[in-house]
C-alpha cells in the first residue's frame, strides 16, 4: 500500500466458486478499495454472474459497491460455460438465497470507464474471467489507461491448460479479447495456471471455515470444499503437493484459492515470482487456439533469425508463488470477517 492507502480495485469477473473466493477476499482485506464489480459471461450466463456476484458481496457484508451486467458472450466465439466445474447456477449449487441488492442501471464498459477515471489514483484492474468487456473497454475507451496502475488477470498458462491442452479456459473462451489485453499498453501480471493451481488450503482449515458462525466465513469454507485440490487429497508438504486425507481427519478435502491468488498478487507482489516475457495469444483455429505462447528462451531462435523478430507483448508471468504465504494472508484475510473500507 503506497503511502499506507488501500489500492483501488475493480474487479472483473464471471462468478464462479474461485471468483466468489476473489471478492471475499477484496471486501475483507483492509489494502483493497473495491471500486467497482463488472461481470462477464463465462463460468455461468451473465444474469447468473450478476447474481452470484451481488449474493457474495451481501453475504460478506460488503458497503454498497457497483456491480454492472457486461457482454453476454465472446467477441467471436459462441458462449461456453464451466457448469460442470462451477455447478448449474456457477456457485456449486449451494442453494443461496437470491440477493436484495441490485446492479447498477449501466452497462459494464460504462461502469469500468466512470470508476477508472474517476479514481483519485491509479486504478489497478483485475481480471478473473474471460475477457471481453475489457477488451471492449480498451477498444472503445482507450483513454482509460491512463489511469489504470497494472492490470492483473487470472488467465493463460507458460505449461499445459485446462481447457485444452494448451489453453486455460478464460483465454481460450475468448482469445481475440485477450490478444487485445495485451496491446493495452499498462503494466500487466499474468497469474495464471502455472501458480493458480499450487495454491491450495488445507482440509482442516476448509473445515474451520465451515464451521465457522460468520456467513462470509462460511461461505468461504463452502466454497472451497466445492473445488478441492483432488478427489479424497489433503493439501500437506510445499507447494500445495496433495497428500492422501487420513481415515480419521476432516471430511473435507483441500480446496484450491483459484482466482482469489490474483487478489493476493495485488496486496503481496513480493509473495509471486514473476519473469518478463514475451507472450501473444494464439488465434488461428486448431488445437493452438487460445494457447499464451510464453516465450522463455534465453535467446532468439532460427524463425527468428530467418524470418525476423516480430513484436510481442512484455508481460510479467507469474511462474512460482509462495504458497503458504498466500493461504495465510487468505485465511487471516477472510477468516476473520472483518471488512474493508470504501
Amino acid at each position: 500500500m503506497p503511502n499506507g492507502l488501500p489500492i483501488p480495485v475493480i474487479i472483473d469477473c464471471d462468478t464462479g466458486v474461485d471468483d466468489a473466493l476473489a471478492l471475499l477476499f477484496a471486501v475483507r482485506h483492509p489494502g483493497i478499495d473495491l471500486r467497482a464489480v463488472t461481470c462477464v459471461a463465462g463460468n455461468t450466463d451473465v444474469d447468473g454472474v450478476v447474481r452470484n456476484t451481488l449474493t457474495v458481496l451481501e453475504t460478506a457484508g460488503a458497503p454498497v459497491v457497483p456491480v454492472a451486467r457486461g457482454a453476454e458472450r465472446p467477441l467471436v466465439e459462441a458462449p461456453r460455460s464451466a457448469a460442470h466445474v462451477h455447478g448449474r447456477d456457477g456457485m456449486g449449487d449451494l442453494g443461496l438465497p437470491a440477493p436484495r441488492r441490485a446492479p447498477a442501471d449501466v452497462d459494464a464498459v460504462t461502469l469500468l470507464r466512470h470508476e477508472i477515471l474517476a479514481s483519485p489514483r491509479p486504478v489497478t484492474l483485475v481480471p478473473t474471467a474471460p475477457l471481453t468487456n475489457i477488451a471492449l473497454l480498451l477498444r472503445t475507451h482507450p483513454e482509460v489507461t491512463r489511469n489504470i496502475e497494472r492490470i492483473v488477470f487470472m488467465g493463460g498458462a507458460a505449461g499445459a491448460g485446462n481447457a485444452t491442452p494448451v489453453a486455460e479456459f478464460n483465454v481460450w473462451h475468448d482469445p481475440e479479447a485477450a490478444a487485445i489485453l495485451l496491446t493495452a499498453g499498462v503494466p500487466i501480471t499474468m497469474y495464471g495456471l502455472d501458480v493458480f493451481n499450487r495454491v491450495v488450503v488445507p482440509a482442516a482449515e476448509v473445515h474451520r471455515l465451515r464451521a465457522s458462525a460468520e456467513p462470509g466465513a462460511r461461505l468461504a469454507g463452502d466454497l472451497l470444499a466445492h473445488r478441492p485440490a483432488a478427489p479424497g487429497t489433503t493439501a500437506g508438504g510445499t507447494g500445495g503437493t496433495a497428500v492422501r486425507a487420513t481415515a480419521d481427519g476432516p471430511d473435507e478435502t483441500a480446496g484450491g484459492l483459484g482466482d482469489a491468488g490474483a487478489l493476493c498478487a495485488v496486496v503481496d507482489p513480493e509473495g509471486l515470482t514473476t519473469h518478463r516475457l514475451p507472450v501473444e495469444v494464439s488465434l488461428a483455429p486448431g488445437p493452438a487456439r487460445g494457447q499464451t505462447v510464453v516465450d522463455r528462451r534465453s535467446r532468439i531462435g532460427e524463425s527468428e533469425l530467418h524470418e525476423g523478430t516480430r513484436e510481442q507483448a512484455l508481460v510479467d508471468v507469474g511462474l512460482d508463488v509462495d504458497v503458504p504465504r498466500y493461504v495465510k494472508l487468505y485465511l487471516e484475510t477472510v477468516g476473520t470477517g472483518s471488512g474493508g473500507t470504501r
